[in-house]
């Protein structure tokens, strides 16, 4: 860097030194190792995802505080695609021709994954998705640190009906990939335990839908039926805050009738008057108020960096947290950051979680998590009141649905699969999406 003062030399000077001031842009781009962030920071998402580009902003500074990586400083490189989906694919193509990532973390709606995929596995580049997901996908160049549907949705639902004794189900979501995958999923685990149709009602809105009154009184209706009845929640972003502010307009309690949101967290209920929906539950796989060592000392040090004591920290960001320090470790591991070295070294991949234990990549591409159930409080934390005895492998492709069931997922050599069939002995293609 050169100070200001620099810039008024002397005319023959500056002439003289016009090719060192030349390459001084490409000598610092080589001594950086440039890391993608893809989160939307406007539109209806921004109200999820700009705290994770704040979260992988912190994770680069303390990681270059160590050191960076390969002996090389990082260099974080923001875009904001704004909550429009095709966006995402024109911002990552961005990244990664022309800003020369090594790597990108992003995305949080599955609409969006979907749409940057071709791009990533197009130019071999790669992908680190911190977000709970649906499952039925599989690909060489996406890392998977979210929940899958049986690290999620489904023990939440296992939760409902053994211990609320819920028999009726409202499957209400956000209309695209996520929530209607998750449902179809839903619907067909219920079904298998003997759930009829008439007690599974399934509604989608649209993004950013702020008029609820009329649906809220359908769950209410379908709720008195005599049956306890429960909401499992796929509804994503800043819809979320009129959908619980109709809950309480129309006296909806959790003990009437409680949701159960897959997409809700500190962040999300920072927003809200959360004392009418104490006792409304949450799905994940960290809580801020997750009692360990690793919390604490996470907590203290983002505050530190965000200088902002009140700013709170949720599942998607332990997710980004577990991501990039796998990234970290493979490509120390690797000694490059090229893709397919990467891409080899990351397997078997352990790091701590913040919860107290450890998280490994496995074979599919996705990581092993413990499954917690939170109850909202009136300070707008969870109280963990269900947590799975050990660690849950992600599974890539439902067991519940008929054209999955028979798919496995291994990505180290020599099957390098994302979609074998163990009935046919078959690879359906290097990489299968649904």
């Amino acid at each position: 860097m050169f100070s200001l003062t620099a810039r008024f030399i002397g005319t023959f000077a500056a002439a003289a030194m016009g090719a060192t001031l030349a390459l001084a842009p490409a000598k610092a781009a080589e001594d950086t190792i440039k890391v993608g962030i893809l989160h939307s920071l406007s539109g209806t998402m921004a109200i999820s995802e700009t705290t994770l580009k704040d979260t992988m902003l912190f994770l680069i500074d303390e990681q270059n505080k160590k050191g960076g990586v390969l002996g090389k400083k990082l260099e974080a490189v923001v875009v904001d695609p704004a909550s429009d989906w095709p966006l995402f694919a024109e911002k990552a193509r961005q990244l990664i021709e022309q800003d020369k990532v090594a790597a990108v973390f992003g995305c949080w709606t599955s609409s969006s994954r979907k749409s940057v995929l071709p791009v990533f596995e197009e130019l071999n580049s790669l992908l680190f998705y911190p977000v709970q997901y649906e499952g039925e996908e599989s690909s060489r160049n996406v890392f998977y640190t979210g929940a899958a549907p049986n690290q999620q949705a489904i023990p939440a639902v296992d939760y409902l009906a053994k211990q609320e004794g819920v028999e009726r189900w409202v499957l209400a979501g956000t209309d695209y990939v996520y929530p209607q995958t998750t449902n179809k999923i839903l619907k067909a685990y219920l079904n298998a335990k003997g759930v009829k149709d008439e007690d599974i009602m399934i509604n989608y809105t649209p993004f950013g839908h702020s008029d609820w009154q009329t649906i809220v009184s359908d769950i209410k209706k379908f709720g008195s039926a005599g049956k306890k009845t429960a909401v499992v929640s796929t509804i994503n972003g800043d819809a979320n805050v009129p959908f619980y502010k109709e809950l309480a307009n129309q006296g909806i309690k959790a003990e009437d009738i409680p949701v159960v949101a897959f997409s809700v967290g500190e962040e999300e209920l920072a927003g809200l008057d959360t004392k009418p929906l104490v006792g409304h539950l949450a799905a994940w796989n960290y809580f801020e108020s997750v009692d360990s060592d690793a919390n604490a000392e996470f907590i203290k040090k983002w505050h530190a960096y965000i200088k902002n004591d009140k700013r709170v920290t949720n599942d998607p960001m332990e997710a980004t947290f577990i991501g990039f320090n796998m990234w970290v470790k493979a490509v120390e591991a690797a000694g490059t950051t090229k893709s397919d070295a990467v891409i080899d070294s990351i397997v078997g991949v352990s790091v701590p979680n913040l919860s107290g234990g450890y998280a490994a990549m496995m074979p599919n591409h996705h990581i092993t998590k413990p499954v917690l159930i939170g109850e909202v409080q009136a300070d707008g934390q969870f109280d963990i009141v269900y947590r799975t005895p050990g660690l849950v492998v992600g599974d890539e492709w439902s067991d519940y649905l008929p054209g999955s069931k028979d798919l496995i997922s291994d990505w180290r050599k020599p099957l390098s699969c994302g979609n074998f069939n163990v009935v046919t002995g078959k690879c359906g293609g290097a990489t299968k999406t649904n």
